[in-house]
């Protein structure tokens, strides 16, 4: 029997990370973290990472990341802290708004129920 997904092979999961399965208490990285590729892939490096790299010249969430390489969210943040320690690329969390207005959220919410 094949496997349908790459990420399907615990064996390639455990190799590409090194054997470690969680990233610590200190993880800057959740779900929406946009990632920033502060340079670009260098020869020998491993593959995962350099398509991170190249994928992430411009700001992508970590979600997107990990749906673009086919893996485990778990084992795209060890891939991403790797990076983050080397300085390799920058995290940070995306804007949101200092104040919502009820008016305009009413009026998204009557705009939706029209569709």
């Amino acid at each position: 029997m094949t496997r349908p997904g790459r990420d399907d092979a615990p064996d390639r999961l455990y190799t590409i990370t090194g054997g470690r399965t969680s990233t610590g208490p200190d993880d800057p990285f959740d779900l929406v973290t946009l990632v920033v590729a502060e340079s670009d892939p260098v020869p020998g490096m491993q593959s995962e990472h350099a398509a991170i790299l190249r994928m992430t010249r411009f700001p992508t969430a970590v979600v997107e990341i990990s749906a673009e390489l086919r893996l485990p969210v778990s084992i795209t943040k060890v891939l991403l802290c790797d990076l983050l320690a080397a300085g390799r690329v920058s995290a940070r969390h995306p804007r949101t708004a200092a104040v919502y207005d009820p008016d305009i959220l009413e009026q998204v919410l009557v705009g939706l129920r029209n569709l």
